[in-house]
């Protein structure tokens, strides 16, 4: 079982000035202790199921950049892209700068987006739902034949959206075939199709029984293509930890999380992705190294 952590607050003490070093502190903690992942969301303004939209919101691009100067060994990556943000190119483009600027680390999260809020506001084009996903369709295309070869693909694609004339890419990715990419959702028909047509990993919300049937409906779609299911890895996001030594003001135990994410892994998860409460002060980090991935490190 892998393990990563989404770094999904910056409300820390000290303000802006005391962001930059608080957050090397964190991410080089969960690099020291184990996490074989890190993850920012792609947002502009902070999300309603964890804050107030003013609540301080950094970036993703940039803020992977910094993290990946701070960190040796995780792979990092945005939980995941809004695919209205950026075109195709850009995409894949700052994805394969991350990969090579790491030493082959990084993570090319996709999804089709939902904050309406923040697009608004700020003053982009939020898109219905079925663009969106035509969107997200092509920019999986374009980013195959970029990833191709030595410098990526000489042709053109002739998109409803988007007409590149010459997909090239140089510097090529070091993690190859290409870097990895992740689509984040659940959706049946359409997310998880595209899942099996397109990417390397996918990204799914829920308890045991829920994911195991997400990850079901994903084997259908593979076995429909002729794809491996067993190639793409099969991550969920979990949502926020407070774990303690001794389960102390409504916390989890190390034990508790030992056999929670053993269910998790008997329902198919691969990859287990979690926030953790007040992780600026990065104790829980040290004991999650300490205690849970060691037992669950080989599952």
């Amino acid at each position: 079982m892998k393990f990563g952590l989404q770094v999904s607050s910056f409300s820390w003490p000290g303000g802006a000035r005391e962001l930059a070093p608080t957050l090397a502190r964190v991410v080089r903690t969960a690099d020291d202790v184990g996490f074989d992942s890190i993850w920012v969301m792609d947002h502009l303004f902070q999300i309603r199921s964890v804050g107030r939209p003013e609540e301080p919101m950094l970036e993703g691009w940039t803020a992977l950049g910094f993290i990946g100067a701070h960190t040796q060994r995780a792979r990092i990556g945005l939980m995941v892209g809004g695919i209205h943000y950026r075109e195709p190119g850009i995409w894949v483009k700052a994805a394969t700068t991350l990969d090579v600027l790491t030493g082959g680390r990084a993570w090319l999260g996709l999804g089709a987006a939902w904050n309406r809020e923040e697009s608004e506001a700020l003053g982009f084009e939020f898109p219905p739902l079925g663009v969106r996903f035509e969107l997200l369709e092509e920019t999986l295309r374009i980013a195959h034949e970029m990833f191709e070869g030595e410098t990526g693909s000489q042709k053109s694609l002739a998109g409803k959206h988007y007409q590149p004339k010459r997909l090239l890419n140089s510097p090529q990715s070091i993690s190859r075939p290409r870097v990895p990419i992740m689509i984040g959702g659940g959706g049946e028909q359409k997310t998880l199709r595209l899942v099996a047509e397109y990417a390397d990993a996918t990204n799914v919300f829920g308890g045991p029984e829920h994911i195991a049937r997400k990850y079901q409906v994903l084997k259908g779609h593979c076995d429909a293509i002729g794809r491996r299911f067993e190639d793409i890895e099969r991550s969920t996001l979990q949502g926020n930890l407070h774990l303690t030594r001794d389960g102390a003001g409504g916390s989890a135990t190390p034990g508790q999380i030992v056999d929670y994410y053993g269910e998790l892994a008997d329902a198919g998860a691969q990859h287990v992705l979690f926030s953790v409460r007040d992780v600026d002060r990065t104790e829980t980090l040290e004991l999650f190294g300490e205690t849970v991935i060691p037992q669950l490190r080989n599952l």
